[in-house]
């Protein structure tokens, strides 16, 4: 049931009938940006003429009463998303990651504090304000390393952007780096597609994600596509850019460890795996998701809206009581993302119960079918079901 919180409540008890341990993993939305990518639905605005001070101090004040109600303790990561974070300006970088630090010092000793990043808007300066605040991790939102297609998807950054972005980062000591790619861009060719792997690869980066594009609702891109006017890759072609983005990735000695990340040994995103997991986490910012207690929350999404409602309170817009069957949905569906999948022992571990109590037969029919594997202690998908995950995860909504 999805009930409105007037007064910004998140739930601090365990959820109904199942273990809902405290959160580890904190995520904080900076909602600016320079511009506006043609495929974007996140909830950013461009930063010229915005209040980022306000928003930073409102920012502060829902840190300082989130916990309050749900104290930070040995917290193993933390993600800045956007927007792009890294339009702020170093003196507001500092002032944002001083924040960070007064309410989630406490930590494991090898915490991870990733930060999203554009090409072009990392120079020296702010990178040093990056390192002294903290952060271990810069995720960058390259795309793609054809000049040609960056203009086609609105990014205002070039090759030789992202170049100098990734040797500032290095020189100024940051050795965890990764990089975002798209695949079935407009005109994007499988040729395009080695050419940016290859580039990709030659940078020797410790991770690296591929996303196909989605057309969302209320993008430019979303309207040129319902008048015929943008011209994407069939699906055979677009299947056969994400196994050349596979083959290729582990043929450099990257292992895919989910859908759509790559990774050198132990350089995985913990964060994210933190939501593969369907682990507890913070939410903080304009518009982010938020799981803690057994209820998920999702807060105001308006920047001023969202200042406004920090003067008196947590700007929660509405809430969600997460039922023991919905938990255990949401682990099967996110779990199996992972290329590992899920264990009985961590199942058991939030449930009380092996998963073939709830969902025998869905996982012997998918077993049968060729799409799960059954693994030790657990299930995978297979090479069949990594190509048709979502008939897998829709198997658990039913």
């Amino acid at each position: 049931m999805t009930h409105r919180a007037p007064d910004g409540r998140i739930a601090t008890a365990s959820g109904p009938g199942y273990d809902q341990a405290p959160p580890r993993a904190v995520y904080i939305h900076i909602p600016f940006c320079t511009n506006k990518c043609h495929y974007c639905d996140f909830n950013s605005y461009v930063v010229q003429g915005q209040p980022v001070m306000d928003y930073l101090r409102a920012l502060e004040r829902e840190m300082e009463r989130t916990v309050s109600r749900i104290p930070a303790k040995s917290v193993e990561s933390i993600f800045v998303g956007g927007g792009t974070p890294t339009v702020l300006t170093p003196e507001q970088m500092r002032y944002f990651l001083g924040t960070v630090n007064a309410y989630f010092g406490d930590r494991a000793a090898d915490c991870e504090i990733t930060m999203e990043a554009n090409p072009g808007t990392t120079d020296p300066e702010k990178l040093a304000a990056m390192r002294e605040g903290g952060v271990n991790r810069i995720s960058f939102g390259v795309q793609s390393f054809d000049n040609k297609l960056l203009e086609t998807i609105g990014r205002i950054h070039n090759t030789d952007d992202v170049y100098r972005s990734i040797e500032n980062a290095r020189a100024a000591g940051f050795d965890n780096l990764s990089i975002d790619l798209m695949l079935g861009l407009p005109n994007q060719t499988i040729g395009a597609m080695n050419a940016t792997l290859d580039a990709a690869l030659a940078l020797g980066l410790a991770h690296y994600s591929a996303y196909s594009l989605k057309i969302e609702e209320h993008t430019l891109f979303h309207t040129l596509y319902h008048k015929n006017k943008l011209p994407l890759p069939d699906e055979d072609e677009e299947l056969d850019m994400y196994l050349t983005v596979r083959r290729r990735m582990n043929e450099a000695g990257l292992r895919q460890y989910e859908i759509s990340n790559f990774a050198k040994p132990g350089m995985e995103s913990r964060h994210n795996k933190a939501y593969w997991r369907n682990k507890a986490y913070y939410g903080l910012g304009a518009g982010a998701h938020g799981y803690a207690g057994g209820v998920r929350h999702f807060n105001i999404k308006g920047v001023q809206a969202y200042i406004d409602a920090c003067r008196t309170g947590l700007p929660v817009k509405e809430t969600h009581d997460v039922s023991r069957q919905e938990a255990m949905e949401d682990f099967m569906m996110v779990g199996l993302r992972l290329l590992d999948g899920v264990r009985n022992d961590d199942f058991r571990g939030q449930f009380g119960v092996p998963m073939e109590l709830p969902f025998g037969a869905k996982l012997e029919k998918m077993v049968q079918s060729g799409l799960l594997e059954a693994v030790g202690d657990g299930y995978r998908l297979s090479e069949r079901g990594l190509l048709f995950g979502n008939d897998v995860f829709g198997e658990f909504l039913e």
